[in-house]
């Protein structure tokens, strides 16, 4: 963990060093694309050739679709408060996604033509869920659902299998409450191919969604042009702005939160007041050792800095220029600050607002850009389940106003076809 005070040598240096742009790393990206490659030529074969290659279980064509009766015994065995949190979380990222639906619209332009745009959900999309070291329940909630509350009728799911080939029932139970339609027992890059170029088993998608691990994002990020793809969000990351009001073990239990993601998770506090830093500092070593996993949590934490500003200015322009995933504010007046974050992936408010409630229950998609991708992309949405088509219909009226400009155009291009492909329609009639 990372000390910065302005004091500091080489302090200004060490914060814009902060400010990262993901970028694949050459040897996964190498590695995927012979992953890609064999899977788009090979289908089922390679696919079951790199899940076990890569950790997963021995399987057959057969056994790569989870069977019916498996997710039924699932749903059956579920205990009472999981269904209970499925069901309230549900519940919330529905109601969200409907309210950000794109709607049909149509209008006349100044020539009477009708033009507007239709919004209409994609036939199959491929949802990506990992299951490595924890079964995510969360993120089938927060993309699946999206899915469903958009009318997509085919959702597909694939997510790792354990060794012994079986996916945890929770999360076999919350893919189908939250509208999956086909689920499959494989992970990592070649699922993605899987989905992007279609086996004998999984037939392709028309778009590609969910969180992974380098080798699942790098994936993605090569299939996209053969298939659409939401973002490329890569490990988690917080930062928690704080001024002197803020509490300290609230704080620390945020970063180490975000934390537990893994290796590659990074936890950023920015804040004016040195009393803070000091305890904060001192509240991550108390609560590491709380943690059921203290070695890989402090490991985690190798990643984590803390940084002491003059004032907040300051934090708020560290804070746009990192873009984080999640952005905590914990001060006096969090709606001030708020309002100056321009690149922000999600944004808490007020020390009573864990991250975490985010990440599992309150209603948008804990699917959020990283890497510094918020300065350019916003999290995923249920309007990213809709295909946009615009619509134009000219009667003769509108056509006849229509064409001394479309002529004009034609003539400037040197298009004459263009031209005359709107004039053929009005020679021979009568002007109204």
């Amino acid at each position: 963990m990372k000390v910065l005070r302005p004091d500091d040598k080489g302090y200004k240096k060490s914060v814009a060093d902060l400010n990262r742009r993901a970028a694949p790393d050459p040897k996964v990206r190498t590695v995927v694309s012979k992953i890609v490659a064999a899977v788009a030529s090979n289908g089922d074969p390679a696919l079951i050739r790199y899940t076990k290659k890569f950790g997963g279980p021995s399987l057959t064509a057969m056994q790569i679709p989870v069977a019916p009766a498996e997710t039924a015994r699932a749903l059956a065995e579920l205990p009472a408060d999981t269904r209970r949190a499925i069901a309230a979380a549900r519940a919330n990222v529905r109601n969200f996604a409907r309210r950000s639906l794109r709607k049909s619209w149509f209008m006349k332009n100044r020539q009477g033509a009708v033009v507007g745009e239709r919004f209409d959900p994609f036939r199959r999309v491929g949802i990506y869920i990992p299951g490595g070291t924890a079964p995510l329940v969360s993120s089938a909630i927060m993309t699946c659902t999206l899915a469903a509350a958009a009318g997509v009728p085919e959702i597909v799911a694939v997510t790792p299998a354990g060794k012994n080939g079986a996916v945890h029932p929770a999360l076999l139970a919350a893919l189908a409450e939250c509208g999956a339609t086909e689920v499959y027992r494989v992970g990592g890059a070649q699922a993605i191919a899987a989905l992007a170029f279609g086996t004998k088993t999984i037939l392709p998608v028309q778009k590609i969604f969910g969180p992974g691990n380098a080798y699942v994002v790098e994936a993605k990020r090569q299939v996209f042009g053969r298939v659409a793809v939401d973002l490329l969000p890569g490990p988690s990351e917080v930062l928690v702005i704080a001024d002197a009001t803020a509490r300290p073990d609230w704080i620390a239990a945020d970063l180490l939160a975000q934390s537990e993601h893994g290796l590659g998770s990074q936890a950023v506090l920015v804040t004016d007041s040195p009393k803070i830093l000091s305890a904060v500092e001192k509240a991550l070593a108390k609560q590491i050792r709380l943690s059921n996993r203290p070695k890989e949590l402090a490991a985690a934490l190798k990643n984590a800095t803390l940084i002491l500003v003059p004032d907040m200015d300051s934090a708020v322009r560290i804070a746009n220029d990192y873009a984080s995933e999640h952005v905590s504010i914990a001060t006096a007046r969090p709606g001030e600050i708020a309002l100056r974050l321009t690149t922000s992936g999600g944004i808490f408010l007020g020390g009573l607002s864990p991250v975490v409630g985010g990440d599992f229950l309150a209603g948008p998609s804990h699917e959020l850009p990283t890497g510094g991708a918020g300065k350019s992309f916003a999290g995923l949405t249920a309007e990213q389940f809709q295909r946009r088509t615009s619509v134009v219909m000219f009667d003769e009226p509108s056509l006849r106003a229509s064409l001394p400009f479309l002529e004009t155009f034609s003539a400037i291009e040197g298009l004459d076809a263009h031209g005359r492909s709107a004039r053929i329609r009005l020679e021979g009639r009568q002007k109204k």
